[in-house]
């Protein structure tokens, strides 16, 4: 990486490298400390000794753990994460803060929702849930469906992604999501919509580390950066199950199964 530094003097550092999940964290913490929070430091080093005038990362809802909260906001005391993932990305918050308290780095630390769309996460439940359904294969859920996420369309948090490269604050932790939260029972039910299959489902006990819920407040960054998603659960899905009929999803996962195996 110091080559890579030394030979393009970059201006701007866009940090969205990191070991992400958090029930392989559980299983494995040890690979998550070494590329979240020192893949985290390496770079942040990097940063303020070429004079990087913007550094920004990305962080994770799962800071807030189990959040009695109605909306997570980012003024939230976010001490007592509930998996070594969330320690994680908490870990390196609080290092970026230390590289601006000591060196004047400008960092802006975003908290993504559960992220969907065309070329998500294979082991995430919006892919897995839109292959296995199209396949008619079962899906595993976990609980009793009640749990419900933020789920926040890919366009909207790469437009969140690049406000902030173009708006250097000093330090400050943004959260990116829709605002709203949806459940697993009706997550499911838009899937069916989309792919006109009925899911098979393999009802399991809830899952150690998931928190129950996740709602972002995004007031801090719809003021600061001018962000304001616009892309609709239902709407998003429809777009990822149309990116996965045309062939792209299917060879996708057929790629994660192979590394994975």
């Amino acid at each position: 990486m110091n080559q890579v530094f030394f030979e393009t003097r970059p201006e701007w550092v866009c940090h969205l490298a990191a070991r992400a999940g958090v029930p392989s964290s559980v299983s494995d913490p040890y690979i998550y400390v070494h590329s979240n929070v020192e893949g985290t430091i390496r770079l942040m080093e990097l940063s303020h000794q070429y004079n990087i005038r913007n550094f920004v990362m990305a962080s994770s809802s799962s800071v807030y753990g189990g959040s009695d909260s109605t909306y997570f906001r980012e003024s939230e005391t976010v001490d007592r994460p509930v998996s070594p993932y969330a320690a994680t990305k908490k870990a390196s918050e609080l290092v970026a803060y230390t590289y601006h308290h000591l060196y004047k780095l400008n960092v802006s630390a975003l908290r993504f929702f559960t992220v969907y769309g065309p070329r998500g996460r294979p082991d995430m439940a919006p892919f897995r849930f839109i292959d296995r359904v199209s396949q008619g294969l079962p899906i595993d859920k976990f609980g009793e469906g009640t749990s419900s996420r933020d789920y926040t369309y890919v366009d909207d948090i790469v437009d969140g992604v690049v406000r902030s490269l173009d708006r250097p604050y000093h330090y400050e932790i943004f959260n990116l999501g829709k605002g709203k939260g949806t459940s697993l029972n009706d997550f499911i039910s838009i899937v069916e919509k989309h792919t006109s299959k009925k899911a098979i489902i393999n009802q399991l006990p809830n899952r150690l580390g998931d928190v129950p819920y996740t709602r972002a407040d995004v007031s801090k960054a719809r003021y600061l950066l001018g962000y304001n998603p616009s892309i609709s659960l239902d709407e998003g899905i429809k777009k990822t199950v149309e990116w996965y009929q045309g062939g792209l999803g299917s060879k996708l996962n057929k790629e994660h199964v192979k590394r994975t195996n």
